[in-house]
């Protein structure tokens, strides 16, 4: 897909990431150095990784949300929910008059009834379900007008329909309670059964299933929930694809396919797999695997701690978190107010879901410290600077910002 060029509101770009962003893009184009960059500023460094922040599809959504809002003062605007998993980002929308007409979890907030022909309808980058399409269309409005549906969760949506219409069932990856996972399986249960696996725990149990290690109760169990009325993993896996949540873990995508596939060649043999399991690795999207890649070469940096900024309901930061949390402390905070003091910080801890305080978070070491810095695809990068300035704020004797990213910023000017 050629790369665009979008429309960011001025107040989310950066003066520091910007800077380090672009001269990396001009000594690297071709994406091959995933060593993150260090910025040494004496007491502390903090290394950035190749690839973080600001996706293709959220540049997009942003893009098309904000000329939307420019485009049509006066009138009523709408989200049909978050239109990206950020705060900040939504937080300002709504300020602009912006209403969210869903929770996050489906939960309708004002009624789709209440809805008028000219009333404008945002469709966030998750995407949205046929059943929500439907009733809008009936309410006279065009849920196409503006969509900022992301191309690449489009582009899963186009292969299980081409897979659907060979007749394939089909494989989720993903968290059935998550936007986009849910607008999948609408989108998927409209010509495939369809089944969601969260894990690759979950695709043995189902492997299990297929190859009748398992009863057959045992999917009523764990995937009734969440699979179409009237599944038959026994009936339905005989051919069947994974496609997935575009935000899970790629390596754990990757995963599940592999464990699936395992159990279609044990219940139909090795010559005959690739008749009953599709190759569907062409849907894993580019700047996941991009941001997970340069997450895993920045904890072989040996970081001392890792702070990953992002929305607390955002899927592909709590992965980040989940790559850095194996290897240093790390901490998953929404923006630089989560630093109470050098010595306190507010972080969100998804395992136990809620947000936890911790003291004397900041190691003192005597060889400088090392921090790694990163963001989810989501969170505008001027929210990262603001972290990194705070940090510095905390080392007086630091040297001067100005001083350390000079280097960069003649790169990038290379470009102009």
């Amino acid at each position: 897909m050629a790369r665009k060029t979008f429309e960011i509101p001025e107040m989310y770009r950066s003066p520091v990431i910007r800077n380090v962003k672009e001269a990396n893009q001009i000594t690297d184009p071709r994406k091959k150095d995933l060593h993150p960059t260090e910025l040494d500023f004496g007491p502390v460094t903090f290394l950035i990784p190749r690839h973080f922040g600001f996706c293709y599809g959220v540049e997009n959504a942003i893009d098309i949300a904000y000329r939307t809002v420019e485009e049509n003062q006066g009138k009523n605007i709408y989200l049909l929910s978050e239109m990206i998993h950020n705060p900040t980002v939504n937080e300002d929308l709504q300020k602009r008059g912006v209403k969210f007409l869903f929770e996050t979890d489906g939960t309708e907030q004002i009624p789709l009834d209440s809805l008028q022909p000219e009333d404008i309808v945002i469709v966030p980058a998750f995407g949205t379900t046929l059943e929500v399409e439907s009733k809008l269309k009936a309410k006279g409005i065009n849920p196409y007008q503006y969509n900022t549906t992301c191309p690449f969760v489009e582009k899963v949506w186009n292969r299980g329909n081409q897979l659907g219409r060979k007749g394939y069932s089909l494989v989720v990856h993903g968290k059935h309670s998550h936007e986009e996972t849910r607008a999948t399986f609408s989108h998927s249960a409209d010509h495939s059964p369809v089944v969601v696996v969260l894990n690759p725990e979950e695709a043995r149990i189902l492997a299990e299933i297929i190859t009748e290690k398992r009863p057959l109760d045992d999917f009523k169990l764990y995937f009734g929930h969440k699979s179409t009325d009237g599944f038959n993993p026994l009936k339905d896996l005989e051919y069947f694809g994974v496609i997935n949540q575009t935000t899970m873990l790629a390596t754990e995508t990757q995963e599940v396919m592999d464990i699936l596939k395992e159990a279609a060649k044990e219940r139909f043999g090795e010559e005959k797999v690739l008749d009953h399991f599709a190759d569907t690795s062409d849907t894993l999207c580019y700047a996941t695997n991009e941001n997970q890649s340069a997450t895993y070469a920045l904890a072989d940096a040996r970081p001392d701690i890792a702070i990953v900024v992002g929305g607390y309901n955002s899927s592909n930061t709590m992965h980040l978190v989940e790559i850095l949390e194996h290897h240093c402390p790390t901490y998953h905070i929404r923006d630089a107010g989560e630093f109470n003091s050098s010595s306190e910080i507010h972080h969100f801890d998804q395992w136990k879901k809620e947000i936890l305080t911790s003291k004397n978070w900041l190691p003192v070491t005597h060889n400088g410290l090392r921090i790694a810095l990163t963001s989810g695809a989501s969170c505008p990068d001027i929210l990262v600077d603001e972290v990194l300035l705070k940090i510095l704020s905390f080392y007086p004797n630091a040297r001067p910002v100005e001083e350390v990213i000079s280097p960069f910023v003649k790169t990038a000017a290379l470009e102009y």
